[in-house]
């Protein structure tokens, strides 16, 4: 049966493929830890010297800078979309 669960599951180009994901999730996952550490380690330095955290056209160059560098299948209005969440939750996770 071709739309049957089981057989997806056992479906030896699915898994692989699968397998593939995960290793890219995993990959996505890791640097946005280190993301996370390293602007937790910014906002601390920027606390103590008297700077203000945010800095919107430093945000905004970013997000273009990225859309230059992006070579691959995702929009510019995905990737402003999937870095507008990154920023926010970058922002909500290092507060204090």
């Amino acid at each position: 049966m071709p739309n049957d669960p089981a057989s997806t599951a056992e479906d030896v180009v699915i898994r692989q493929m699968r397998d593939q994901i995960i290793d890219n999730d995993l990959k996505i996952l890791q640097a946005l830890n280190q993301r996370l550490a390293l602007v937790s380690r910014l906002r601390a330095y920027k606390e103590e010297g008297g700077m203000a955290f945010v800095d919107h056209s430093r945000e905004e160059w970013m997000v273009r800078y990225l859309q230059g560098a992006n070579k691959g299948a995702l929009s510019d209005a995905g990737l402003t979309e999937i870095f507008g969440h990154i920023l926010e939750l970058t922002k909500r996770e290092t507060a204090d």
